[in-house]
């Protein structure tokens, strides 16, 4: 065996599909000193036995860049390396059997077109056309994209090893990491040994965890969370069948199926709803096979033999169930992680590893190379992680359900079901005991809606108006004509303290956060590009302190963000999420409510918006911030978490007479469309400009130095190349969620990159990116628009200002 180096540039650990990319990409992009370990030999984890589908269409726009990357590169890589990589553009056909599936694909082509991607809505008829080996019963319609194609994963590993090599990287199979050195926030090198006894050390720069369904051990060994979990995963491959020319790859997602022709046989995956985790794994595992089940594959089989006959004709020539890595969200892990300063992630690829790993691999390197993200990441980014997640038990028992949820329908607000109540708000028992019915988000459960007396408290999904819908309804009219409380608890809290807190946030923040004590800011965290990295408050408590509020989803990557720019400032970083609870308490009636359970001023002269100061609660202390996210006048009161329940009665029972009406997270989602704010994730990311987006009214354009203060003038000098706009539907029956096309005079232009209904408004509304390059508003405004929703197109009102109350007189009176 050749020596290892002392040391490298970067050390990757595995030899899968996106080990050998990340190699390869780095390599191409000039890196040197690049050096690989696998445990065993390439490929002989999980991408030796991948079923090698590689589709284009992915679930958000910078997904889809990914996989179509992916395709492109994997067709050039033969002639690169010289190795064949089976790619073949043979098509998908994807089935609905139906109406709601139907309308899942039928939405999921406007999007596809939106996103440039071919596509073409097929009938039975046309199904058959293509397909002529399927029995045609039950089948409503369908989707046809021709540049999907299939591939040898392991070919294709093999070809971008090769590939990495060529351009000098060192690639050493039989070479198990036992140990990683770290110091403070930085790994220092990896401790490594070989069959036979031979062990060594070797220094790095940066280390990449790419050990797939082992990820979650090595990201440990590195003091990292890496959450996944690896799950059985079954297919039979068919006896060959004479004449089997080639097809396209087939899913039938209603039956948990997918079919792939090769080499005159068939292919026959399964996701099924409940699947089984797997672990611990063996040591020596390596190109291994997981007993077979029969049992549990036999459902699924039965409905694949109906569906297509032949298969019951043809004979089983091969049973396989192998391991493949789950992750809590089924969305892969990439990028940096939190808890270090050079440990990258690429891993959890949830049997999307074959179409993903190129487009992975490339953006990982490129992350690498810049040192920020070359376009929104988000979907992926490690920084999501939450560290409770990587509880074993947790693991096992979301794992079981994700695998499954791949092929369920992709309804708006479905939420998961297993591993759920592990975080709780002070409120929650309180809420609960009142009809809440719950989702999730980061571990934090959520009342999203309230149910009436009687009222099941469950989902019903549909894409057209689900069981939930009247309810929100009378949620946003209390909002808009009364007063409601809801809980902002999960919102994340991080503390800011120091002699130079405040010149560490005004370099951080887009504001100006030398502001006098109580006065809250909105801002953002504005990256090189003028992107958005986050979109938070800042409340100064003391002329030494400051108090960041953060979305739940994002309060750790938020937190991280915060930590890699704080240097050498004399601050510290304090997470005091779970230490207070947080009621919303808005609406018209909001300042009369206060005003019965406090004898602190609550009027506009003596509080007026944009303020918080500590306020007598009944018999507690707590402090009120006076903001809304709803539009309408209210106050965010913060409690410690050991009296919150005791606010929560004293507003609950003032409240009885003055008509006080519970909600829920979706009624505030419903209730910020219609005001126009932005949604961090959907409507502002790290690709999105602060200008673009709307909100360069929360930059302090004079300020001497803040990240992201040079391309904010430059695109105050050079204009605006698109505009966040706002859409209202004209008929007041569709819904929108996100990613209907935009067309502008009968032209796709964009995508929604939120929507929701307005019930004080009577319609769908969404929000999304419009080019305007060199046009002003008048210009934009003078077009006609519409949205295409499920392929109808609804014509849509335009407006760059918000529909409701856009002046904002109500949420300041």
């Amino acid at each position: 065996m050749k020596p290892v180096p002392e040391t490298a540039r970067v050390v990757i650990i595995g030899g899968g599909i996106i080990g050998c990319s990340l190699a390869y990409h780095l390599c191409r992009l000039g890196w040197r000193e690049v050096v690989l370990f696998e445990r065993r030999r390439l490929t002989s984890g999980t991408t030796w036995h991948a079923a090698g589908l590689i589709a284009q269409l992915r679930a958000t726009d910078n997904m889809t860049r990914l996989a179509r990357y992916s395709q492109e590169l994997y067709g050039e890589l033969e002639a690169e390396t010289g190795l064949a990589t089976g790619f073949r553009r043979v098509g998908s056909i994807t089935v609905a059997l139906t109406a709601e599936r139907l309308e899942e694909l039928q939405r999921q082509a406007a999007m596809a077109r939106s996103f440039g991607v071919e596509i073409e809505e097929i009938t039975p008829d046309e199904i058959g056309a293509r397909y002529p080996h399927l029995n045609r019963d039950g089948v409503r319609g369908g989707v046809f994209l021709p540049r999907d194609g299939q591939g040898d994963p392991g070919n294709i590993a093999l070809a971008l090893a090769k590939g990495a090599r060529q351009r000098g990287a060192v690639i050493f199979e039989q070479t198990e990491v036992t140990g990683i050195t770290r110091k403070g926030r930085r790994v220092s090198g990896i401790d490594w040994q070989r069959p036979g006894g031979e062990r060594g050390h070797i220094a790095c720069e940066a280390l990449v965890n790419c050990a797939g369904m082992w990820g979650r051990d090595v990201g440990r060994m590195a003091g990292v969370n890496v959450p996944l979990q690896a799950c059985e995963h079954f297919y039979i491959v068919s006896e060959p069948i004479p004449g089997l020319g080639a097809l396209p790859v087939l899913r039938v997602p209603d039956e948990c199926a997918y079919y792939k022709e090769d080499a005159g046989k068939i292919m026959l995956g399964a996701f099924e709803p409940h699947a089984k985790p797997w672990g611990p794994i063996p040591p020596d595992f390596e190109f291994d096979q997981l007993p077979e089940d029969f049992d549990h594959f036999e459902p699924i089989l039965e409905m694949a033999v109906n569906r297509m006959p032949m298969l019951g004709e043809a004979g089983i020539h091969t049973f396989f169930n192998g391991p493949e890595s789950f992750t809590p969200d089924n969305a892969y892990h990439l990028g940096l992680a939190p808890e270090a300063d050079n440990v990258w992630i690429a891993a959890g690829f949830n049997s999307v590893g074959i179409q993903s790993a190129g487009g992975a691999g490339m953006a990982l390197a490129q992350w690498m190379e810049d040192g920020e993200k070359p376009f929104d990441l988000s979907d992926v980014d490690i920084a999501r992680a939450q560290p409770f997640q990587r509880n074993r038990r947790y693991l096992r028992e979301r794992a079981s359900e994700t695998l499954g949820l791949l092929y369920a329908d992709h309804f708006p607000f479905r939420q998961k079901q297993s591993a759920r109540g592990i975080r709780r708000s002070p409120f929650h028992a309180e809420l609960s005991a009142r009809g809440a019915v719950f989702g999730e988000v980061a571990g934090w459960e959520r009342a999203n809606w309230f149910a009436r007396d009687g009222q099941a408290r469950e989902y019903r999904y549909s894409w057209r108006r689900q069981n939930f819908f009247d309810n929100v309804a009378r949620e946003h009219a209390a909002l808009r004509s009364g007063v409601v409380i809801y809980d902002m608890s999960s919102f994340g809290k991080l503390r800011v303290e120091g002699p130079e807190a405040e010149r560490f946030l005004d370099r951080v923040c887009g504001a100006d956060v030398a502001v006098p004590v109580g006065r809250i800011l909105y801002t953002q965290f504005l990256n090189h590009r003028g992107g958005i990295e986050a979109d938070v408050t800042v409340t100064r408590m003391s002329e030494s302190a400051f108090l960041v509020v953060t979305p739940a989803a994002t309060r750790l990557a938020d937190e991280t963000w915060l930590r890699r720019h704080l240097g050498e400032h004399r601050a510290t970083i304090t997470d005091v999420t779970a230490g207070e609870g947080v009621l919303a308490v808005m609406g018209p009636g909001a300042r009369e409510l206060m005003q019965a359970v406090s004898p602190d001023d609550f009027s506009n002269v003596g509080f007026p918006f944009g303020t918080a100061r500590e306020i007598e609660l009944g018999l507690a202390i707590a402090r009120a911030h006076r903001m809304s996210y709803v539009g309408e006048l209210g106050w965010e009161i913060y409690v410690s978490a050991d009296m919150a329940v005791h606010v929560f009665e004293t507003l609950w029972e003032a409240g009885q007479g003055l008509g006080l009406t519970l909600a829920g997270m979706h009624m505030m989602d419903c209730a910020r469309m219609e005001k126009g704010f932005r949604h961090f994730g959907h409507d502002i990311t790290c690709e999105d400009h602060v200008l673009e987006a709307g909100l360069g009214f929360a930059v302090a354009m004079d300020k001497p130095d803040f990240i992201g203060r040079d391309a904010v003038l430059r695109k105050c000098e050079t204009g605006l190349e698109r505009r966040l706009m706002l859409f209202r539907l004209e008929d007041s029956e569709p819904l929108l969620y996100h990613h209907e096309p935009i067309l502008r005079d009968g032209d796709i232009v964009g995508y929604l990159t939120s929507g929701a209904y307005g019930h004080h408004l009577g319609a769908a509304l969404g929000m999304g990116y419009v080019p305007a390059g060199g046009e002003s508003a008048a210009d934009l405004l003078a077009s006609s628009y519409e949205i295409d929703v499920a392929g109808r197109r609804v014509a849509a009102m335009a407006s760059l200002r918000p529909f409701y109350d856009p002046a904002s007189r109500r949420m300041r009176g």
